[in-house]
């Protein structure tokens, strides 16, 4: 870009980080400040090696007790940052407020934190785990869609947006026990095109992972419908304390 045309966008423009709104002289694509950037707590090793929870303290990656007992139907979870702090306000303001702008960090601070995941996992197609009609409705959006776009542009892999319906109305997770979670979307999704799914390697898309309750039945369906494998990745992982 020009020096002199750049000036001139900064000044009747500014770049302001999306979660501090200060200037940033060199905002990049991000648009996030190096300290609001340092304040966003990375999913580090150690950690589970198939649902991708991290362990407290320092050693190398293992089964979590939960998938030593029953491996999940999905292959392997990963996500980029804990669900607390300045994560969940981006990921709340981009859900609830309707800054779908949002999606821009998000999927491009994921894309650059899972590459090399992703890359050893090799899918073929990325399915959005799907919002009921009535939520799209009132939503306007599913933000898994939204973030689908950008990482199917990054990663140079097709975005099956229809692959996935949800059947059945489901109430909110957020204060759901584990076991009521699992009840509540048990049964609550179908694969509405075979074709994209069957005999391939697919990487499921969600925003937040908290039980994994929601994914582990996608995942579930999926393999039903031929998929080959189910690898999850999601913006952020909670973690019950």
């Amino acid at each position: 870009m020009n020096p002199l045309v750049k000036v001139l966008l900064d000044f009747f423009f500014p770049p302001l980080c999306h979660i501090c709104h200060s200037f940033i002289p060199d905002a990049g694509a991000v648009h996030i400040c190096q300290a609001c950037r340092g304040a966003l707590k990375p999913v580090e090793p150690p950690m589970c090696q198939v649902c991708g929870i991290p362990f407290q303290g320092a050693g190398a990656d293992h089964l979590c007790g939960d998938c030593s007992k029953a491996k999940p139907h999905f292959d392997a979870a990963r996500a980029v940052f804990l669900y607390e702090g300045e994560c969940r306000e981006l990921i709340h303001a981009f859900k609830y407020r309707n800054k779908t702008f949002l999606r821009r960090p998000l999927a491009l601070m994921a894309a650059g934190a899972l590459a090399d995941f992703v890359s050893t996992q090799a899918p073929d197609v990325i399915v959005p785990v799907p919002l009921h009609k009535k939520r799209l409705r009132s939503r306007g959006f599913n933000q898994a869609v939204l973030l689908g776009e950008l990482l199917a542009h990054e990663w140079r892999l097709p975005l099956e947006r229809q692959a996935m319906c949800r059947i059945r109305w489901t109430v909110p997770q957020i204060n759901l026990s584990a076991d009521e979670r699992r009840h509540n979307v048990k049964g609550a999704f179908a694969v509405a095109n075979s074709a994209a799914v069957a005999g391939k390697s697919v990487l499921l898309l969600d925003d937040i992972l908290t039980t994994g309750s929601t994914v582990e039945e996608c995942a579930r369906i999926l393999k039903q419908a031929g998929a080959s494998k189910v690898v999850v990745i999601t913006i952020a992982r909670a973690v019950m304390r």
